[in-house]
């Protein structure tokens, strides 16, 4: 059923979740979002890795790089959100652009 799915596939979907991602970071004001978009271009290496696991040799590297990543992620996760709170607790807002010093 998925013999007509290639790698090339998986990298158009890989390089849309990236370009995503990455369009998130650059024109998002609130820190949220920029976190959405780091999030969404750590999914898109989740996706190379296994592309490339699945299609490259039989060994499972792809697999265990995937679940560090997702290891990451989470803990980039915990951690981002902890900073957006401390933020918005000091500044009463989350808009990275009002965020020129660390010091109200």
């Amino acid at each position: 059923m998925f013999d007509a799915i290639g790698l090339q596939d998986f990298l158009i979907v890989a390089l849309a979740l990236f370009s995503l991602g990455v369009y998130c970071v650059l024109t998002r004001r609130n820190a949220i979002g920029i976190l959405m978009g780091v999030e969404l271009i750590l999914n898109a290496a989740n996706i190379n890795y296994i592309a490339f696991s699945h299609y490259g040799s039989a060994n499972y590297d792809g697999q265990l790089y995937s679940i560090f990543v997702i290891m990451l992620a989470a803990a980039e996760a915990a951690i981002g959100l902890a900073i957006v709170l401390g933020i918005y607790r000091r500044f009463s807002s989350i808009d990275v652009a009002n965020m020129k010093t660390l010091h109200g």
